[in-house]
């Protein structure tokens, strides 16, 4: 089986963030959002991982080439056309069976259900509230996709599109995509989404798999929400250091010195940062960081930060600079 893997887009509200770093690339609880969500593939028989690339797609490619064993191949999107036209790329790579993954979010789900599955296609989800957010799956009694519907204005469905897709019947799929790029665009692009709801216009049964866990990564408040789950179940790294105070969960790695301070709960600490006299939560820290005299909660800061006498929330991006002068104090405020 073959995977693809769009992640040519831009990450637009994570900027500044992902002026300089890649979407999927970002970290949650010390690891690249990709990483955790690439564990899923283990023990399924992958021949090839196929990446769909554009912005930053060096950094991608470089990452993805010393990270995975998976024979990889890279494809450039060059024009921002959408999720169909992105999979369109890969058609004439692909051989069979195709495992699509869009890696902005972390999921729990077994994959090896495909091995089960009597069915063109799985398409995996999970019921939300804010329904108006996402595309929504509508099912028959059995549990296979009727509908599929991008941002309902009316509540039809609370199972929300995570973007997991199994297709078995690959040639059905390049027809429906065929079908969305000949028509005009939705909302400004062609949505895989579409492809999938002529699949099912024509015959075909794609089943309908809820998740255990879907955590979004794709702005600021839900990365750092993400952070907080994954430290509570079980990717928390405590380290003490004398006259410092650590409320769990955090992640703390080697390296890292911190003098006079409390940190945590919810707190993510890289490798070589320095913090002395502040105060952290709910943050996200990257490498090198240099934190002194700060009052810092919800918030994401890249590598080689250096932050003085702050108090409140902000997303810098790597190599920033942020002084506040004449704060003298850490004002630990309340959570």
């Amino acid at each position: 089986m073959q995977v693809i893997i769009p992640l040519a887009g831009k990450g637009t509200r994570l900027r500044p963030q992902t002026y300089l770093v890649p979407k999927p690339l970002l970290k949650v609880a010390g690891r690249p959002v990709m990483d955790w969500v690439m564990d899923r593939l283990q023990g399924l028989d992958v021949t090839e991982l196929i990446f769909i690339t554009g912005h930053l797609k060096e950094q991608v490619e470089q990452f993805a080439r010393a990270r995975y064993k998976i024979p990889s191949r890279f494809i450039e999107q060059k024009v921002q056309d959408g999720t169909a036209g992105a999979i369109n790329l890969a058609r004439p790579y692909v051989k069979g069976p195709v495992l699509i993954i869009f890696v902005d979010t972390v999921f729990e789900a077994d994959l090896s259900l495909i091995n089960r599955a009597d069915a063109d296609g799985i398409i995996w989800a999970k019921e939300v509230e804010d329904y108006q957010r996402f595309g929504v799956v509508v099912t028959d009694r059995q549990g296979y996709m009727t509908k599929i519907v991008e941002k309902p204005s009316t509540p039809i469905s609370k199972l929300a599109n995570i973007g997991l897709y199994y297709i078995r019947a690959v040639d059905s799929l390049w027809q429906g995509i065929d079908h969305v790029l000949a028509n005009p665009a939705n909302k400004g692009e062609w949505y895989l989404t579409d492809a999938f709801q002529w699949m099912i216009d024509h015959g075909k049964r794609i089943l309908t798999a809820e998740v255990g866990g879907w955590y979004d990564c794709g702005k600021l408040d839900t990365l750092l929400e993400t952070n907080e789950i994954l430290l509570r179940k079980g990717a928390a790294r405590r380290r003490e250091f004398p006259g410092v105070t650590i409320r769990d969960p955090v992640y703390i790695e080697d390296g890292v010195t911190i003098e006079r301070s409390e940190i945590g709960p919810n707190v993510s600490l890289e490798q070589g940062s320095k913090v002395s006299d502040s105060r952290i939560r709910h943050s996200i820290i990257g490498r090198d960081a240099k934190l002194s005299r700060i009052a810092l909660q919800e918030s994401l800061l890249g590598n080689d930060v250096v932050m003085e006498g702050f108090h409140g929330s902000a997303s810098l991006a790597d190599h920033s600079e942020l002084k506040v002068d004449g704060s003298t104090s850490p004002g630990w405020g309340t959570s």
